[in-house]
């Protein structure tokens, strides 16, 4: 089941663009039909999800678990928060190519050192060189305002719409909201294309046999180092769409547990199929929101989630649901 879920075919069924059109149909519509506070609970699992996609690159199909991805995310956000600090830049356009970008480079520089290696050491690495910068974002408090952090005010789109003058909660609900489902829709068929290419096939093919792999002629090496850097691209998007939702960015999304929730995430909907990552993101953050509005222990609500899910339903939810599908088709 897990090799016919990453191993889709390249051209999509009828059924497939059929669910894809409804569940963009109704994320589209949520701001027509949700509170602003239901809009922007989606929209921040809109950007959780770019975050899990990139992620669930080197887990589900590369097969290296990554504890270090609060790096690129939080150099997505760091980026945008120094622009507009320093440079007084507004524009969401140029923060989102700017992180991107930032995010990019430290995932080449880091990806040169971990992706020589495997396994627990691999995570060990990510997880190292992570704390190095949640370790700079503190003591260089002068330029990335420590612990204080740095606040963030309302970006403008396309040149023109929004800006610091415009009411936040209107703006994030409503203009800001299809900004991130637009490049949230872009970022999913990017990384289908990217998966079902002979790339992603590639990747694919080092994570089940990395010797058979290499005797085939995959330069394991650099297919993986790619994946590092695109995956941290990808993760950077997402952080520097985050800021403008939360408006300030600190040194506590570049610290390890914020890694931990991104491989939550990836775990909750499912590492070994496309869309687990998207619904988990989704789910998680409805999970956080409501656990932080229940109880002030939600962290250990969450931990008792994750380890109901690791032993009720290992292939995560999207994994699980596939799994029922296919034994109510067998029964017919």
């Amino acid at each position: 089941m897990t090799e016919l879920a990453l191993t889709s075919p390249r051209v999509l069924s009828s059924r497939r663009v059929l669910s894809g059109a409804l569940a963009v149909g109704a994320l589209a519509a949520i701001p027509t039909i949700a509170s602003p506070f239901q809009t922007i609970t989606i929209c921040y699992g809109l950007v959780f999800a770019i975050a899990a996609l990139g992620f669930n690159l080197l887990l589900g199909y590369t097969g290296l678990l990554s504890f270090g991805h609060s790096a690129y995310f939080g150099t997505g956000a760091y980026v945008v928060a120094l622009l507009v600090k320093y440079l007084g830049v507004a524009s969401m356009e140029l923060f989102v190519v700017a992180g991107i970008l930032g995010s990019a480079a430290v995932a080449a520089l880091f990806g040169v050192v971990c992706v020589r290696y495997t396994r627990i050491f691999f995570g060990i690495l990510t997880l190292a060189l992570s704390q190095v910068l949640w370790s700079l974002a503190l003591k260089l408090f002068w330029v990335t305002g420590g612990s204080d952090g740095l606040r963030v005010p309302t970006p403008t789109l396309l040149g023109g719409l929004g800006g610091p003058g415009a009411d936040k909660v209107e703006f994030i609900a409503h203009r800001y909201y299809y900004y991130v489902l637009i490049l949230f829709l872009v970022a999913t068929a990017g990384m289908w294309v990217i998966v079902n290419s002979p790339f992603g096939k590639a990747l694919q093919a080092i994570r089940d046999n990395e010797t058979r792999a290499e005797f085939v002629g995959v330069q394991v090496w650099k297919y993986r180092w790619i994946a590092f850097v695109i995956s941290g691209a990808f993760t950077g998007l997402a952080g520097a769409l985050w800021v403008p939702l939360n408006g300030l960015t600190t040194p506590d999304i570049l610290y390890w547990p914020f890694s931990g929730r991104i491989v939550f995430f990836t775990v909750l909907g499912g590492f070994r199929t496309f869309i687990g990552p998207i619904v988990g993101a989704i789910a998680y953050n409805y999970l956080e929101t409501y656990a932080v509005g229940f109880t002030v222990y939600w962290q250990l609500v969450l931990g008792i989630v994750l380890v109901l899910l690791v032993l009720t339903m290992p292939t995560g939810l999207v994994g699980t649901a596939m799994q029922l599908v296919e034994r109510v088709r067998r029964g017919r």
